[in-house]
């Protein structure tokens, strides 16, 4: 499967996408995991992208098309790929158009995932993460909470509450979401590419995704 997942932050797209690979070898793919991956094997356009991001400057669009260009001619993707988190605006999709039309690579849906507003704040306020940077594993004090109050399951880190995760920023994450990326939803829909789903049980959302690449 050739996915691209939209959807606002806290929306399921990385556990749908987790999801979704162990169904046909797709890979997840995410532009701050191929920078990071591109910086750490030092290949030109990771050092040029590094100066960006150790000024804390946004890497140029023409930059992460270059690496996202380099990625999708590895052969992990040739089973399939499911793009997570990008592209994040207008120019980013209509740059990746033409690198997907030069790579004679087609994509087969654009898939929204849609969850109310109320949903997401719930689901990002209650979420813990472990502090261990090489762990990061993922709590919820409501649905799934670790064993130990406040400490991890895995490794015994203490488990945290990120700063981009307290009610104020959440609502600021959404709100240029909604400025930004949502947009994205009629792009893609112009294309005949978007079917958006509600997303609020994960179970729902991938059986309906099967049912749309069957179909």
């Amino acid at each position: 499967m050739k996915l691209i997942l939209l959807g606002a932050p806290g929306a399921g797209k990385g556990t749908v996408s987790k999801l979704l690979t162990a169904i046909d070898g797709s890979v997840q793919i995410s532009t701050g995991d191929i920078l990071r991956g591109a910086v750490k094997a030092q290949t030109d356009l990771g050092k040029k992208a590094q100066g960006f991001m150790s000024r804390g400057e946004l890497v140029p669009d023409s930059l992460i098309m270059g690496i996202m260009e380099k990625r999708l001619q590895e052969d992990d993707c040739q089973k399939g790929f499911l793009l997570d988190g990008f592209p994040r605006t207008i120019p980013q999709a209509e740059a990746l158009n033409e690198l997907l039309l030069k790579l004679d690579i087609k994509l087969d849906m654009a898939v929204n995932l849609d969850v109310p507003r109320e949903t997401i704040m719930e689901r990002l306020t209650t979420r813990r993460t472990c502090s261990n940077s090489s762990c990061q594993e993922i709590y919820n004090i409501k649905s799934k909470p670790p064993k130990v109050e406040g400490i991890c399951d895995k490794c015994g880190s203490p488990v945290v509450q990120r700063d981009d995760e307290t009610p104020n920023v959440i609502g600021q994450r959404l709100d240029s979401y909604n400025e930004k990326t949502a947009p994205l939803a009629n792009f893609y829909e112009k294309e005949g590419l978007l079917k958006s789903v509600d997303a609020t049980v994960t179970e729902d959302v991938i059986n309906f995704i099967k049912k749309q690449l069957q179909s």
